[in-house]
């Protein structure tokens, strides 16, 4: 495989295991307030407890692949996205530190704080990457030096934003079945409206954003005259959405966070097809769009990184498979419990 195609693909699939896991705890945050009693609260932490900072793991990875492979990319968007990729840092910060702090004390007034800020972490950070696709997917002012000479307010035109609002509603309907899995009792019972609840908002952003980037964004299908295998993607992406509240109906909520991640993956591979082979298009002038093939390392960096990436994957996948094997099953809380 062509160096630069197997390390576009590489970022895909580090960005789909991202947005997989991590979706489903960011998803558990922004549905934190619906847990009733402290106790609900910390059977709703403790569900993610073992597994956020793992999860994690693939944004870093993610980062740091794109950076190594594709240098002159990854400065354009962090100088075009500097302070909302700032903001994202804070929020992935508080949401670890509400997660370590919230129990280090038991006034009430101490937790709530936390609770709050749980929440509040978990919502913009979850907004925050859907408005980072929107802008990628509509492209951005960028020179023919590939410098972002727009302003932080460009970026949040209509189309990022329902992206955004799109991505809340995924991942609170990911985190919703998630722990539809992991909980038992009352707070098992109260969210079983949230997952139609959370699964009804998503259908209805998924439907006007689909809606929307046919007509204000066709090049995100320009691909498909040329590869018509993309659109058995595009149906067995529409049967994943469509087996979502199947699976609920026949109170089946492992079957439905399945098809949940298989809605996920195939949304990632349909942008990157939207994308391809650009990394940032340039709405200034198509020619200056920043591509995999002139953002792109050296040819010997991109073939020794791809010996690393083979040889360190198995170790992030088995590390991965360790610790959901290890903390299946329902949430019990007990002494070293958040």
């Amino acid at each position: 495989m062509d160096l630069h195609i197997f390390w576009f693909v590489t970022l895909g699939v580090l960005l789909t295991g991202y947005a997989i896991l991590d979706g489903f705890d960011l998803g558990v945050g922004v549905l934190h307030p619906i847990a009733k009693s402290d106790t609900e609260r910390r059977v709703v932490m403790n569900a993610i407890g073992p597994l956020w900072d793992g999860n994690e793991v693939w944004l870093v990875t993610f980062g740091g692949a794109l950076f190594a492979a594709f240098p002159r990319a990854y400065a354009t968007a962090f100088s075009g996205f500097y302070l909302p990729f700032m903001l994202l840092l804070f929020a992935l910060i508080f949401r670890a530190v509400s997660l370590e702090f919230r129990s280090k004390a038991k006034s009430p007034r101490w937790r709530a704080t936390w609770d709050w800020a749980f929440f509040g972490a978990s919502f913009t950070a979850a907004l925050l990457f859907g408005v980072a696709v929107g802008n990628t997917m509509t492209g951005m002012p960028i020179d023919a030096d590939g410098r972002f000479v727009g302003s932080t307010l460009d970026l949040l035109g209509p189309y990022p934003l329902m992206v955004g609002a799109l991505t809340v509603a995924l991942f609170a309907m990911h985190g919703a079945l998630y722990l539809s899995m992991k909980t038992e009792g009352d707070l098992h019972a109260r969210l079983q409206p949230w997952l139609w609840r959370t699964f009804g908002l998503f259908l209805v952003l998924y439907v006007l954003v689909t809606m929307f980037t046919l007509v204000k964004v066709p090049h995100a299908v320009a691909h498909f005259d040329k590869v018509p295998s993309l659109w058995v993607l595009v149906v067995l992406n529409v049967l994943a959405v469509a087996n979502v509240p199947r699976a609920i109906h026949q109170g089946r909520p492992l079957y439905a966070f399945v098809s949940s991640s298989a809605t996920i993956a195939a949304l990632v591979v349909l942008f990157g097809a939207a994308l391809f082979p650009n990394l940032i298009g340039s709405t200034l002038n198509p020619e200056w769009s920043l591509t995999i093939y002139n953002a792109s390392s050296s040819t010997e960096t991109l073939s020794l990184m791809r010996w690393i990436a083979l040889l360190g994957m198995p170790f992030v996948l088995t590390y991965t498979g360790i610790v959901y094997w290890v903390f299946r099953g329902k949430v019990k809380l007990g002494g070293d419990s958040y």
